[in-house]
């Protein structure tokens, strides 16, 4: 997966993920991203992971993700540690009913890694 070095020397990638195109299902899985909702256990999951900054990007019904990470981070860590966390798993499921994957999207793949084009 290509990373982008950020200007503090983090790695930082950016992914993609759509959105079923329902009015009513975009606005709710935006209430379920306001800070006060998104429950703890997940923010504890995505800070133990390795992961420092993360920020969720909204057009229409696409998603774009991006982490600044650490030098220990790992997707592969990250995926094992999200399958044996029982309240990880279950926001996954609910996540589930909102998302879609893009159309590039491999078989089971949900957040797709894009690809640095451009930089500054």
């Amino acid at each position: 997966m290509t990373a982008e070095y950020a200007s503090n020397g983090v790695r930082r990638y950016c992914l993609a993920l759509d959105l079923k195109d329902d009015p009513a299902l975009i606005e709710r899985y935006r209430e379920f991203h306001q800070p006060e909702n998104v429950w703890p256990e997940v923010k504890q999951s995505i800070k133990d992971s390795g992961i420092l900054d993360m920020k969720i990007y909204l057009l229409g019904n696409r998603l774009v993700m991006v982490m600044e990470v650490d030098n220990e981070f790992s997707f592969a860590a990250k995926a094992a540690a999200d399958q044996s966390n029982a309240k990880v798993r279950e926001w996954e499921q609910l996540m589930d009913t909102f998302q879609q994957a893009v159309p590039w999207a491999k078989a089971g793949e949900k957040w797709v890694p894009m690809e640095p084009i451009f930089s500054l």
